[in-house]
């Protein structure tokens, strides 16, 4: 960084590091940068000597997601870290009408289903969405007709994992 500054500084301009960032600018960013192609997700190692991926209990992989919907479309994102920090993203537009709450069950479901694919046993979910968090963590009703097809799904995903823990950021 203090590269950086040194070289902007000769144009008169100041690097300023951001001290957070919120997960909907994150989903919001990989969301606009989607792929309009279906991929498969390609989960080989490009290193041929490593024989196994292993969490320990003691670090579990994290999972962040979050849903966008506005006038200009639908789009969902999810971010998996490893225990050690390595970030994997995914992102994908909606092709379908649906309500905020109804993109961040999307993104949570996309997370999970790309977790199960990778074999993640442990894993941390962290969302900025109360009442996505709050239904799945059984602490609030699902009332809305819309959500609880959702929840079902994501409830049935869980079976897949040995310790899953919902996290609520503000």
């Amino acid at each position: 960084m203090a590269m950086w500054q040194i070289l902007l500084s000769e144009f008169d301009i100041v690097y300023v590091s951001q001290k957070a960032i919120k997960g909907s600018a994150i989903a919001e960013f990989l969301a606009s940068r989607a792929l309009e192609d279906d991929e498969p997700l390609n989960f080989d190692f490009p290193n041929e000597e490593l024989m196994c991926v292993a969490a320990t209990k003691d670090y579990p992989w994290k999972l962040s997601f979050d849903g966008a919907s506005n006038t200009v479309g639908n789009g969902i994102g999810a971010v998996s870290v490893s225990p050690n920090g390595d970030y994997y993203p995914f992102t994908c537009k909606l092709d379908f009408d649906c309500t905020n709450n109804m993109t961040e069950y999307e993104a949570c479901i996309m997370g999970l289903r790309a977790a199960i694919e990778r074999r993640i046993r442990t894993l941390e979910v962290y969302e900025d969405s109360a009442l996505v968090i709050y239904q799945l963590k059984v602490e609030w009703e699902t009332r809305d007709p819309k959500l609880i097809n959702y929840r079902k799904v994501v409830l049935g995903l869980l079976e897949e994992f040995e310790d899953i823990t919902f996290n609520y950021n503000s």
